[in-house]
């Protein structure tokens, strides 16, 4: 007796309109979480991004002396999502993707402006908790076990502060508007190898190209700041801070937010 099999047909993208429900779904679920879980999830994500950080560091000083500017650059290009993939594939909420995600349900009139004003302050501060409790564990192991070198803060220093207002927010809003897309291409991916793949390509296109991150970026100058790389104040740590958070919701919010909800509408 021949056995019979069923061929499961291959799942078909998901539309335009399927997405943004979907996006506003996983968006009035953070709406409903208690302040204190939302909060413990975003402290999850700043710890875990840090490990970006700590690969990047790990990376630059063991073959900053071997390589040329470029093949370092990339190197610590390839690392820098694995914080990333920690935090979105074990579901810990990250700011910048709630700068998109999070506006939908009120473009879509289903939450107000001073609860998505509340949940984006939770999950900032969170974060940033987070990422400064794992900076300076890192910073006082590392007094130990030398694994990263001076020269790699001296050198995230540079990285994020010496360019001007203008260049700083261009590259935050870009940054934004990346981390924006991502969010916006997890949701049509059909399967977990997919999102990693995304998220890897995305990350690693703000590490190669030097974008500015509120967060990472804020990890890396609290770092630096700390272990006393240069002569940084207080008024460029803010500074970086400001503009980074600032074009980083601009991008998710205006890039993203705005104009994937209006083409989902016209659909």
């Amino acid at each position: 007796m021949a056995s019979s099999s069923k061929t499961t047909p291959e799942e078909k993208p998901k539309e335009a309109y399927e997405i943004m429900n979907e996006q506003i779904e996983t968006g009035l679920k953070e709406y409903n979480r208690s302040d204190l879980g939302l909060f413990l999830s975003s402290l999850s994500a700043g710890l875990e991004v840090g490990f970006s950080i700590l690969i990047i560091g790990v990376i630059h000083t063991l073959f900053k002396s071997e390589s040329t500017n470029g093949q370092l650059a990339v190197m610590m290009a390839l690392v820098y999502p694995i914080g990333y993939i920690f935090v979105i594939i074990g579901r810990s909420e990250l700011f910048t993707e709630h700068t998109t995600l999070a506006t939908l349900p009120v473009m879509n009139g289903q939450a107000t402006l001073r609860s998505l004003a509340k949940l984006w302050l939770i999950v900032y501060v969170g974060n940033l908790a987070g990422g400064y409790i794992f900076g300076s564990i890192s910073l006082v192991f590392n007094a130990e076990m030398h694994l990263i070198g001076k020269d790699f803060f001296y050198f995230v220093s540079e990285k994020m502060l010496k360019y001007s207002v203008g260049a700083t927010l261009i590259s935050s809003i870009m940054a934004g508007w990346l981390m924006g897309m991502l969010s916006w291409l997890l949701s049509s991916a059909q399967d977990t190898f997919s999102r990693v793949v995304m998220i890897f390509l995305v990350t690693f296109l703000i590490s190669i190209a030097g974008l500015h991150h509120c967060i990472v970026g804020s990890i890396e100058v609290f770092m630096a700041f700390f272990a006393e790389a240069n002569q940084m104040s207080w008024v460029q740590f803010l500074k970086f801070q400001l503009l980074a958070t600032l074009g980083n919701i601009i991008g998710g919010v205006f890039l993203v937010a705005i104009v994937k909800f209006a083409h989902s509408r016209r659909h």
